[in-house]
């Protein structure tokens, strides 16, 4: 019986990129293999609930969520099957995160999906690479849902920005900007803020040094490794580690008795996935709320990588937890040089609390200005748009985006972002970054400020958040309309608008919402 392709698995060439030769077909390699889940009509119907604003019942716990809509054991022994044909090993199997890791040769795995992976060079580096799909086995195809890691290719960029040399500016703490935004007292006790990281790491002398100086008590920060990645600090504050480090210190300053577990994964759609249903899944730390602050743009990924992630967003919602996304740093372009709109994934999945920027003038309590984030192309502007992959929610029917020429257009799809908040480095953060103090900006920044925000009120009300959108949508008097400034192709307007959602954070408010 013929192989047939995978559904979204195409992919397409690397723009810029070329090929160099085939991969060595004796190098050993892991690929994740997703699985279809039990009853998922029945947690489609619930998310659908949730989406409309309805309570279709109390939270699942990860137990109970595994239990019913866990990998069914007679999928894993087919994969297992396949995996024996082919000579592959099976490195975990998850059932709750519906997940198997196969290792083996490359040229196992070019025999097993039909591809043929190359080495390929790059300006940012070199990497394994496909093209096309992936074939499956007919008995298969029902079953499997995404084939990740065959293509090592660098999947997400972090969406943080450190001030310019010699640029002038504000500067202000983690717990300023919560003052400005007057969030509710309260520490985030009892809670677990999970942060996704794709590389570099944290050094607990820096988070000492740094909280001493804030006259907080240093949080808890525990590392996960998932698929071999760790806690790695590069000592360039240029690099990663700004990211690790900015968001730890966010968290850590306003939800400070909060426990931070950063999980560390592979920069590849295989890692960021596998992070991610890992936070969403760990029965050991149960993270509450999950911060995000890596991405790309829709265009960049596969659909069947986008579905997967999307979907771990569906379950994450089922079990009450808040996953918080920054979308991007690079205007309505989302960095793609195509003169097309883009917005950045995962911020766009309908199940993530899109998180957008601003530039804030603030003292103590009172806000005297603020406006969209838009510095220029190089020193980066709130993303936001239209996604061209997700259907329209339905807590967004009849909203519209307003662009530069001064025309509304309805929105047909998902549109970005939800929530905005501080993220100029012009207006941005004093962090510490591998034993440096500096200032730094970027979305990155508001994913974790909304984080703690609703860890502080996950701790005064009892209970767990959970799945935002709906609730803000039919509350936009909770947030600060922010109206003027464009990101671009899109400006900024009454209401709901494609440069910063429905605004930034009245902390007060939303406490009474949320």
């Amino acid at each position: 019986m013929a192989n047939i392709p995978l559904k979204g698995s195409e992919r397409a060439a690397v723009r810029g990129a070329r090929a160099l030769a085939p991969t060595d077909p004796t190098e050993r390699i892991e690929v994740t293999i997703l699985v279809r889940r039990r009853a998922r009509q029945d947690l489609a119907t619930r998310v659908h609930a949730m989406a409309s604003g309805r309570t279709p019942g109390p939270f699942l716990s990860r137990d109970e969520f595994a239990k019913r809509h866990g990998a069914d054991a007679a999928d894993f022994a087919a994969v297992r099957a396949f995996a024996a044909a082919h000579g592959l090993a099976v490195e975990q199997e998850d059932a709750a995160r519906r997940t198997v890791v196969l290792s083996g040769t490359v040229a196992q795995f070019n025999a097993a999906f039909g591809v043929q992976l190359q080495q390929m060079s790059h300006a940012n580096g070199s990497f394994r690479g496909r093209t096309g799909p992936i074939l499956l086995p007919a008995d298969l195809a029902d079953i499997v849902e995404a084939v990740l890691g065959l293509d090592s290719r660098p999947q997400a960029s972090s969406h943080c920005r450190i001030r310019r040399p010699a640029a002038s500016g504000a500067a202000y703490t983690p717990i300023q900007v919560a003052s400005a935004y007057q969030y509710p007292s309260g520490t985030g006790q009892g809670q677990c803020v999970a942060l996704i990281e794709l590389g570099g790491g944290f050094r607990l002398t820096d988070l000492d040094t740094y909280f001493k100086g804030l006259g907080v008590s240093t949080p808890s920060v525990v590392a996960v490794s998932v698929d071999h990645a760790t806690n790695s600090p590069t000592n360039d504050a240029n690099g990663p580690d700004g990211e690790v480090m900015l968001d730890v210190e966010v968290v850590g300053a306003i939800a400070p008795g909060a426990n931070i577990v950063v999980y560390f994964a592979p920069n590849t759609d295989a890692g960021f996935l596998d992070a991610i249903t890992t936070a969403i899944h760990d029965t050991t730390h149960k993270p509450s709320v999950i911060s995000i602050s890596w991405g790309g743009p829709e265009s960049s990924w596969t659909a069947q990588a986008m579905t997967a992630m999307d979907d771990a967003f569906q379950a994450a919602a089922a079990m009450g937890i808040t996953v918080c996304v920054a979308s991007g740093d690079n205007g309505s372009s989302d960095g793609v040089a195509d003169g097309s709109d883009h917005v950045d994934f995962p911020a766009s999945s309908p199940f993530a609390l899109a998180c957008g920027g601003t530039s804030l003038v603030a003292s103590g309590s009172s806000i005297s200005s603020e406006v969209v984030w838009n510095n220029g192309a190089n020193n980066g502007a709130s993303g936001g748009g239209i996604s061209s992959f997700f259907a329209l929610p339905t807590w967004q029917t009849g909203l519209k985006a307003l662009n530069n020429q001064g025309q509304s257009t309805a929105l047909s799809k998902r549109g970005v972002p939800d929530v905005a908040g501080n993220a100029d480095p012009q207006t941005g953060y004093d962090v510490r970054i591998d034993g440096t103090n500096t200032v730094i900006g970027g979305t990155s920044a508001v994913a974790p400020l909304w984080a703690a925000l609703i860890a502080r009120i996950n701790q005064v009300s009892g209970k767990p958040a959970g799945y935002l959108n709906p609730s803000l949508y039919r509350n936009p008097q909770a947030l600060r309309d922010i109206t003027r400034g464009n990101n671009g192709d899109f400006d900024a307007a009454a209401g709901w608008d494609a440069c910063t959602g429905l605004g930034s954070p009245n902390g007060a408010a939303l406490a009474g919402v949320i």
